[in-house]
C-alpha cells in the first residue's frame, strides 16, 4: 500500500522531492526540507517525519538528537505530485537548528533582512516557562507562586480572571477588554497545564466537533 502511494510521487533526477512542513493546529510554515523514497516511506510507517540531506548524502530523523521531533498528522500532495506538505505537531515548538520556532524567522522589511516575530510562538514559549517555574521554583515568581498553591486555586484565578473579563466587555472598553482577555488567556493556559493538556487538545476538540457537523 505504501509502495503503491510512493510510486506516484514525482521524484526529480536526484530522486528527491522537496517537502514543506506545516503546523497542522495554526498552519504556520515551519521549514522545508528533502525526502527521497526511503525517508517518505519512514515517515509514513513511523509517523515521525524523516528526510534526507543532500550535504551528508543521508537520511535523518528530525529532532533525533534534540528532542523535538514532528509527530505527523497528515502528508498532502501537490496537483502536480511533485512536492509534499506535510502538517505535524512540532513536539517542543522549535522546529529549526537555530532555536527559533521556524526556520523562516527572517523576512525582507524596507531592503533589510530582519526578525520576522511569530505570534504562534507565545504558546510553546508559555508553556516551557510553566514546565520551568515547577521544575525550578521561584520565590519571586507569580507563576510559580500559583502553582505551588495547587490546582484548586489556579482554577479558583481561572473564574476571577473570566468576570473580570466579562465585565470589561459590558464597559464596552477595547482596550481595558483586550487586556482582561490576555489574563484570562494566560490563566487558561495555566489551567491546561495542571491538567497536562495543552491547546492542542482544544483544538483536536474543535476539529472533531467541526466533522461530527459535517457527518450531522
Amino acid at each position: 500500500m505504501i509502495d503503491d502511494i510512493v510510486s506516484k510521487i514525482k521524484f526529480d533526477n536526484s530522486g528527491l522531492v522537496p517537502a514543506i512542513v506545516q503546523d497542522f493546529y495554526t498552519l504556520e510554515v515551519l521549514m522545508m526540507a528533502y525526502m527521497n523514497e526511503e525517508s517518505l516511506k519512514k515517515t509514513i510507517e513511523t509517523n515521525e517525519t524523516w528526510f534526507y540531506s543532500r550535504s551528508r548524502k543521508c537520511l535523518w530523523h528530525k529532532g533525533e538528537t534534540s528532542g523535538h521531533i514532528q509527530r505527523v498528522k497528515e502528508i498532502r500532495i501537490d496537483c502536480d505530485e511533485d512536492t509534499l506538505l506535510v502538517l505535524v505537531e512540532q513536539v517542543g515548538g522549535i522546529a529549526c537548528h537555530t532555536g527559533n520556532r521556524s526556520c523562516f524567522y527572517r523576512k525582507i522589511d524596507n531592503n533589510k533582512l530582519v526578525e520576522a516575530k511569530s505570534k504562534s510562538a507565545v504558546l510553546p514559549y508559555l508553556f516551557s516557562v510553566f514546565k520551568d517555574r515547577e521544575e525550578s521554583p521561584k520565590p519571586d515568581s507569580y507563576v510559580s507562586r500559583l502553582l505551588n498553591k495547587g490546582k484548586s486555586r489556579i482554577l479558583q484565578k481561572l473564574g476571577e480572571e473570566a468576570v473580570e473579563a466579562i465585565i470589561a466587555g459590558m464597559k464596552e472598553d477595547r482596550s481595558e477588554f483586550v487586556y482582561e482577555i490576555t489574563d484570562l488567556y494566560f490563566h487558561l493556559a495555566l489551567s491546561l497545564y495542571t491538567f497536562g493538556l495543552s491547546f492542542d487538545n482544544i483544538y483536536e476538540e474543535l476539529i472533531r466537533r467541526k466533522k461530527d457537523e459535517k457527518n450531522g
